[in-house]
């Protein structure tokens, strides 16, 4: 689940920063890998249900009992924000939605595009990854969204060495989105994760190569590009979550958690449980480049 991303909040982060970062032990680090490993494991059961006519809120009750039948919770599911209580274990966001749908009766179509966003909390510590899907056959250019994005969440998690600066990410992540086109929503960010949802430091997705907090081995972060086919401007719904791309155009969302190393980070959460049971709309869209240059 992503965090709102406040410049104000982060002066203050920044003020207090050396007293509020935990960098992780390897003992703490291995269980926040296995809930981002159950996490994958639950979006992997969400995506064999996928098809059109199946609702969100089949696919929520059952993410929900696969959660709750291997002994951890559903992160998101009481989450409060203000009055704002969400009532979902996934948030499932559809089309023009960027994150925090809730869960309900839409019924799936042929050609949706839907990114669903997972946590749990496992043994204290949190799992949190996202992972954008196809119904059916989806467009060329929501293939080719959900393409760029995936490689920009790759992109910025090479930049997520120690040595280097948050600053280094979210430059990774929208050079590489921009160059194309497409709109990075700023309004909403990565984070920190462990013992708590939401950790420092915030994550944004765009940012100057060099600037912000240094990063330091055992920092745990996700990593979340949300990347609009047109305007970065977001819209909430009176729901108080669901937040959408401003022009209706599609957007697509890809998170992984990750810890800083010296070298390489370290990608604790994991989709090949998915790409086990479904073709995602990435690989689609590299077959039809590949088809094209071939052609």
């Amino acid at each position: 689940m992503t965090s709102v991303w406040d410049p104000l909040s982060q002066l203050w982060h920044r003020l207090r920063a050396p007293f509020m970062i935990h960098l992780k032990s390897q003992r703490e680090i291995e269980r926040m890998r296995a809930s981002a490993d159950l996490v994958g494991r639950t979006l992997a059961e969400v995506a064999r249900r996928i098809e059109p006519g199946v609702t969100l809120n089949e696919l929520d009750r059952a993410a929900e009992a696969f959660i709750r039948t291997h002994d951890a919770e559903p992160a998101f599911k009481g989450y409060q924000v203000g009055q704002n209580v969400f009532p979902g274990t996934l948030c499932t966001s559809v089309n023009e939605a960027v994150v925090h749908g809730i869960p309900d009766e839409y019924a799936l179509q042929e050609g949706d595009v839907l990114s669903v966003d997972c946590g749990v909390k496992l043994d204290g510590y949190y799992g949190d990854s996202a992972f954008t899907f196809a119904v059916g056959t989806p467009s060329a250019e929501d293939a080719a969204l959900c393409r760029r994005t995936y490689e920009a969440l790759h992109r910025g998690i090479e930049q997520a060495v120690s040595g280097n600066r948050v600053g280094d990410i979210g430059h990774a992540v929208q050079t590489h989105c921009e160059s194309a086109g497409y709109g990075i929503v700023r309004d909403l960010v990565g984070h920190g994760i462990g013992e708590e949802l939401h950790e420092d430091p915030q994550v944004p997705n765009f940012g100057q190569p060099g600037r912000g907090r240094r990063l330091k081995p055992g920092l745990a972060l996700c990593i979340e590009p949300m990347v609009n086919r047109g305007t970065p401007d977001v819209t909430t719904d009176a729901d108080g979550w669901t937040i959408r791309a401003a022009d209706g155009k599609t957007s697509a969302h890809y998170e992984h958690m990750v810890v800083v190393r010296d070298g390489e980070a370290d990608i604790l959460s994991t989709f090949d449980y998915i790409e086990d049971v479904t073709r995602p709309p990435y690989a689609l869209d590299a077959l039809t480049q590949e088809s094209t240059a071939n052609g």
